[in-house]
């Protein structure tokens, strides 16, 4: 509606990075370390605007269709409804077409802002404070942009609800991959305990240094989702079930056989045993998080 950066303003991620580097080059300078930054990109939210040179990278004729794809989730209405906000970024039923335009506007963007920490990195370097300095890369959420149907976040598949999470810094060791699920908050008590305060006060997350360090691999015993009243969700030893409690329905997978989420196993007799399981483990975590929507 008011043209974006494209009417002649400066990209968001662009004044975003310059923001960063401008920080780092004052905090380089002066003779109080150590610095702390958190930077908030708004990409890869929309109004998907990148760069031309950026959308160009990624032709239609090399975008891929997800493997999940859908015309429409048959529950769309009831765990978030056809006419929110994002669910209509895309035309119902979804197209092949629509999906093809809408992920190549969310690769373009995802890319140029890339390019934007690399600017941001490259200053980090600069300040000769790279090799003493953590740097934590993550995000709120992912899209669905097409998968399962679906376009914006509001849904607790892995595409929207697994979020990136990549540290690096002094005592991290480099190129470990380390498979504990964690949540996003944890980075708090992980700032935290590395500017020496290990006990903070009115944090409910905890700190990933020893899971950094080596010193455990256990972290939590599963996973908790949630959306309004609509939905929740639990994963739990490869497996995730998902609940619908407005409409009494439930989904069940196996993320180590069926990363994509795509094979519905709930009431299938030989899975009635694991899903009872973790509907009980649901219930548990529900109550003792204090949500104030129950599991039936």
């Amino acid at each position: 509606q008011h043209g974006g950066f494209w009417k002649g303003g400066q990209h968001w991620s662009e004044v975003l990075a310059d923001d960063g580097i401008s920080f780092i080059q004052e905090a380089s300078r002066s003779d109080t370390p150590p610095f702390f930054m958190y930077l908030a990109f708004n990409a890869a939210h929309d109004p998907r605007q990148a760069p031309r040179e950026y959308v160009e990278r990624y032709p239609l004729d090399r975008v891929k269709v997800p493997e999940d794809f859908l015309p429409e989730y048959p529950y769309a209405d009831a765990i978030c409804g056809k006419q929110l906000r994002d669910e209509r970024l895309m035309p119902y039923p979804r197209t092949e077409y629509a999906v093809k335009v809408n992920r190549q506007e969310y690769f373009a963007l995802i890319t140029h802002m890339d390019a934007q920490i690399g600017r941001i990195l490259d200053a980090l370097e600069d300040s000769g404070q790279a090799s003493n300095t953590y740097v934590v890369f993550t995000a709120d959420h992912g899209l669905s942009v097409g998968h399962h149907g679906l376009v914006g976040k509001q849904n607790m598949y892995d595409h929207s609800v697994r979020v990136p999470f990549l540290i690096v810094g002094p005592t991290v060791k480099a190129d470990a991959r380390i498979e504990t699920p964690i949540y996003l908050q944890d980075v708090v008590p992980t700032s935290l305990e590395l500017a020496g305060d290990v006990r903070p006060d009115g944090v409910d997350f905890r700190s990933l240094l020893p899971l950094l360090r080596g010193d455990t691999a256990a972290h939590y015993d599963s996973i908790y989702g949630a959306y309004m009243q609509r939905q929740r969700m639990i994963t739990k030893e490869g497996w995730k079930l998902i609940s619908y409690p407005g409409i009494g329905v439930e989904r069940l997978f196996h993320l180590e056989k069926d990363p994509h989420e795509i094979h519905d196993l709930a009431n299938l007799p030989e899975y009635a045993q694991m899903q009872a399981s973790l509907r009980t483990s649901l219930r548990d975590l529900n109550r003792a998080l204090n949500d104030p929507y129950g599991i039936p």
